[in-house]
């Protein structure tokens, strides 16, 4: 087996991954309420989720629930805020300063996930020069002379059409994970970690649930 194949195998399943942060909420909430210990039947009861799959998830960290008693909560949250990433500060780079990219550079709450967007990337002279919530904005040309700083995350809201050629891009100045928020499925190597987050997805999902009530 190769070296590649060993590291995809090791990988925590995805559905896993998107549950947790979920339970690390739901926990900070719990904790705020003064439970000191909580069960994988009372997190699966409230969540909708089944108690073995709570476990299995939660297994991954490597914690273990204690029979009778549960998990003790405060190093749950900590295990879980540690094996997410969310306890150490990744810098990223933002392209597109539209309306999402610019509610993105207001949220606040990224960095406490973990995530610190360090410059912004745009074409447009209206924005282009600008300050947004202390992120100074460049034209995109001025990436390959300022990547000396090293930012190994990309964030992805330009245009629909521009969206290839840019991840091209980045690829080629050292970026090595790309958060994509277009609709479109952008091709690179298989070594560049791709997370694609579309809105309008999720809204579709969503209309499609309300008409079938």
């Amino acid at each position: 087996m190769s070296l590649t194949n060993r590291k995809k195998n090791n990988l925590v399943p995805e559905p896993a991954l998107r549950r947790m942060p979920c339970y690390l909420a739901y926990l900070k909430l719990a904790q705020k309420e003064g439970l000191q210990h909580i069960s994988s039947t009372l997190i699966a009861r409230d969540m909708g989720v089944d108690p073995t799959q709570v476990t299995k998830d939660l297994s991954y960290t490597s914690i273990v629930g204690k029979t009778r008693v549960g998990y003790e909560v405060e190093p749950l949250i900590e295990v879980l805020e540690d094996f997410l990433g969310f306890t150490v500060v990744d810098e990223a780079y933002l392209f597109g300063v539209g309306s999402l990219g610019k509610a993105l550079l207001h949220d606040h709450g990224l960095k406490q996930f973990g995530l610190k967007v360090v410059a912004a990337f745009d074409v447009d002279p209206e924005v282009v020069g600008k300050t947004i919530e202390g992120v100074p904005i460049y034209h995109f040309e001025e990436l390959a002379n300022m990547h000396e700083e090293k930012a190994k995350i990309g964030i992805l809201t330009v245009p629909v059409d521009k969206a290839q050629e840019v991840a091209n891009k980045l690829v080629e100045v050292g970026i090595k994970a790309l958060w994509n928020f277009t609709p479109v499925r952008i091709k690179v190597e298989e070594d560049i970690v791709v997370q694609n987050t579309s809105l309008y997805a999720h809204l579709a999902v969503m209309f499609n649930r309300m008409k079938a009530e």
